[in-house]
């Protein structure tokens, strides 16, 4: 008789440093760098010369050694750890709010999302990172220096290949329909409010940043009476705590303002009728448009 029981414990596979790979070097007290390996090439920090062959083959979690003694332990570096280090050109959008969009925007697999604008793409990565390799992302930015360093920061960790990046002015509306998701990061985002619906797909989720409470008042308005409900707006403040047992306390400075979100849903045109006297913001059905 043929034993096909799963054993209770398989041999846990070692992931080694490779040729190409990126790699962060972590102090203990949690001091960072952010490295692609190459055979033959050296890093030179204030800690000292890394060598890569010294990295290379070693078992993810290792400790290794500069050449003046400093010790820097190899990890995998995570998209929070790539966000932190993209080379930036305008804000980016914190981790503190990353999360909380891709929740809210009901991000992962085979999803496809439309986000304006580019910027320096800290946005686009977390994106790409949550539909691969499925999925796809639209950008759209008028400048093409923001573009192209979007793109480069992509590039450096494997997931250009899930944007498509669309260089033009968002007046003039943008190419998808029935997409999952669309967000805007752009100064006056409650003039594209129409169309952000017309590419969303009935009960796409709709995300917006704005960094002010002026833009906020803006978008109540123009949603009053829109295709989009379920509004929410909400600030996110983090606080770190200094990790030593004997004196927990909060850090002197924490993370406070950086932006306010806004999230909501579109409703499909044949939904329930708006009360008497209520003017619905519809965009045009598909006979209409044509």
């Amino acid at each position: 008789m043929i034993n096909t029981a799963i054993p209770l414990r398989e041999a846990r596979r070692v992931r080694q440093a490779s040729e190409n790979d990126r790699v962060l070097l972590l102090s203990r007290r949690g001091k960072q760098l952010i490295i692609t390996l190459h055979a033959g090439e050296r890093t030179h920090t204030h800690r000292g010369v890394i060598e890569h062959d010294t990295i290379l083959g070693m078992p993810y979690g290792s400790a290794m050694r500069t050449h003046t003694g400093q010790e820097l332990y190899v990890m995998r570096p995570s998209i929070h750890d790539e966000l932190m280090a993209i080379r930036r050109a305008s804000q980016v959008i914190y981790p503190k709010e990353l999360g909380e969009i891709l929740l809210r925007l009901d991000l992962h697999a085979g999803r496809r999302v439309i986000e304006a604008g580019t910027g320096s793409g800290a946005m686009t990565m977390a994106f790409a990172s949550a539909i691969q390799a499925t999925g796809r992302v639209y950008s759209y930015d008028q400048r093409p220096d923001m573009q192209d360093l979007a793109r480069h920061n992509l590039e450096r960790i494997g997931l250009e290949s899930m944007v498509e990046f669309v260089q033009r002015d968002i007046a003039d509306g943008f190419d998808q329909e029935n997409v999952d998701a669309l967000f805007l990061d752009v100064r006056e985002p409650w003039l594209y409010l129409h169309s952000a619906a017309h590419a969303l797909a009935d009960g796409g989720h709709l995300g917006i940043l704005v960094p002010t409470t002026n833009q906020i008042v803006a978008l109540l308005e123009s949603l009053e009476g829109s295709v989009f409900i379920d509004i929410d707006v909400m600030e996110i403040l983090q606080r770190h705590y200094r990790p030593v047992a004997g004196r927990l306390r909060p850090e002197d400075v924490m993370v406070g303002h950086t932006g306010y979100l806004l999230f909501g849903r579109k409703i499909r045109r044949t939904s329930v009728p708006p009360d008497p006297g209520e003017t619905v913001d519809l965009p045009p059905t598909e006979a209409e448009h044509q």
